[in-house]
C-alpha cells in the first residue's frame, strides 16, 4: 500500500478512463480545479505497485483551514467518491490503510463519501451526514423515458416552456459563464448563501475542458434558468442549477433538464447522475422524483466519530442566511472566495 500524486502520476487518467465506477469526480480535471482554486492537495491510496498498472486507488484532499481545522476528505465538493476497485475485499484494504496512514498526518478526521454504503463498513466508522441521490437509465427508447415523467409537474411545463417559445443555448464561453453566475448569485441569495467563487467554475472549464457544459434558457433574451454539468465516459452529471423566480411558470428549469436528457441518451451515456440532495429539503427531492428516477441512499463516514453538534448552531445559521439574503452582489463576489476554501 503506497500514497501517490494523482496530479503527477501518470497512471491515475488511465484508471480512471477504463474503471466502471469512475466519474466527472475522480477525474483529474477535477483535482486540478480543487487544487487550484482552494490549495487543496490531492492525493491518493492505492495497493499498486510502483511502476505497475494501477488497477485500483481512492483518491483524497488535504484540506488546511486554520478556522474549520486540517482534514482529510474524499472528495471536497464532490456529491460523492467511489473507491476505484474492483472487489469488497480491495476496498476494505485500501480504506484500512488510508484512515491509518492519514490519522497519523495529525489531521482533525478523514471523511469519506462512497457511493455504496458496504465499502465503507471498517468497525469504527461513523456516519456524519446523510443525503440521498437520484438516477436516470437512459438505456430505455426516449419517448419511453418521457412517459415515464410526471405529467402535470414535468410534461406539462416542458411542453408550456415549448409555447412560451425560449431561446436554448449551451457551451462554455466566458459569457455564458457570466449569465449563469449572475442566475446562480440570485439563487444562492434567495436561499441564504453565499455563490461558489466564479473562479472555481473557471477552472473547471480550464482544466476539464469539453467535459463541461453550461445549458441556459432565456425569454425574451433574459436569462432565467441555467444548469452547469461534468461528463464523463459513463456518466452524466447534474452538478449545479440556478434561476431566476419570477419566470419559474415559463417551465425554464424541465425544459433544461429535458434538453440535457435528449443530448445525453444521443451520446450513448447510460447514466443520468441527478446529484445529491439534502433530506431536509423535500420539494427538490420531489422534483428529482418527478423524472422517473431511482432513488438511492448516499452516507458519509468520518474517522473519528464526528463531534456533537454545538448548542445554537441552528440559530447561527439562521443568521447567516439572513446577512447573505441582504447583501449586493459584488459583496457576495467577495466573501464567496473567502468562505469556500474552509467548508471542503
Amino acid at each position: 500500500m503506497q500514497i501517490i500524486d494523482p496530479l503527477t502520476d501518470g497512471r491515475w487518467r488511465s484508471l480512471v478512463e477504463r474503471h466502471p465506477s469512475a466519474c466527472a469526480f475522480h477525474s483529474e480535471g477535477w483535482l486540478r480545479a480543487l487544487a487550484e482554486t482552494y490549495g487543496y492537495e490531492p492525493m491518493a491510496a492505492t495497493a499498486s505497485e510502483p511502476g505497475d498498472e494501477l488497477t485500483n486507488a481512492l483518491p483524497f484532499c488535504r484540506v488546511k483551514s486554520r478556522i474549520t481545522g486540517e482534514r482529510m476528505v474524499s472528495l471536497p465538493f464532490s456529491d460523492h467518491c467511489q473507491p476505484l476497485v474492483d472487489t469488497n475485499t480491495d476496498a476494505q484494504d485500501i480504506l484500512e490503510f488510508s484512515v491509518q496512514t492519514l490519522l497519523r498526518e495529525k489531521v482533525k478526521f478523514v471523511e469519506l463519501r462512497p457511493t455504496y454504503p458496504n465499502l465503507a463498513s471498517l468497525d469504527y466508522s461513523h456516519e456524519s451526514a446523510a443525503y440521498c441521490m437520484h438516477w436516470l437509465d437512459l438505456t430505455s427508447p426516449i419517448d419511453t423515458i418521457f412517459g415515464n415523467l410526471h405529467k402535470d409537474s414535468i410534461q406539462r411545463k416542458i411542453r408550456r416552456a415549448e409555447r412560451e417559445k425560449l431561446i436554448y443555448e449551451k457551451g462554455r464561453s466566458p459569457e455564458l459563464l457570466e449569465r449563469f453566475y449572475s442566475l446562480l448569485i440570485r439563487t444562492r441569495r434567495r436561499h441564504g448563501l453565499p455563490p461558489q467563487p466564479i473562479v472555481w467554475f473557471r477552472n473547471l472549464i480550464r482544466f476539464m475542458g469539453g467535459a463541461v457544459e453550461i445549458r441556459l434558457a432565456l425569454k425574451d433574451q433574459l436569462p432565467v434558468a441555467a444548469i452547469f454539468t461534468l461528463r464523463h465516459a459513463n456518466s452524466m452529471i447534474y452538478k449545479y442549477g440556478c434561476s431566476d423566480e419570477r419566470y419559474h411558470a415559463t417551465g425554464a428549469m424541465p425544459f433544461l433538464f429535458w434538453r440535457l436528457i435528449e443530448e445525453t441518451k444521443s451520446n450513448s451515456i447510460p447514466i443520468l447522475d441527478f446529484g445529491r440532495s439534502d433530506l431536509d429539503n423535500p420539494g427538490l427531492i420531489r422534483f428529482k422524483d418527478q423524472w422517473g428516477t431511482r432513488k438511492t441512499d448516499l452516507n458519509y463516514y468520518r474517522f473519528p466519530a464526528p463531534e456533537r453538534t454545538e448548542t445554537g448552531s441552528g440559530r447561527l445559521k439562521r443568521s447567516a442566511e439572513a446577512v447573505f439574503a441582504r447583501l449586493p452582489d459584488r459583496v457576495l463576489r467577495i466573501i464567496s472566495g473567502m468562505v469556500y476554501r474552509h467548508i471542503g
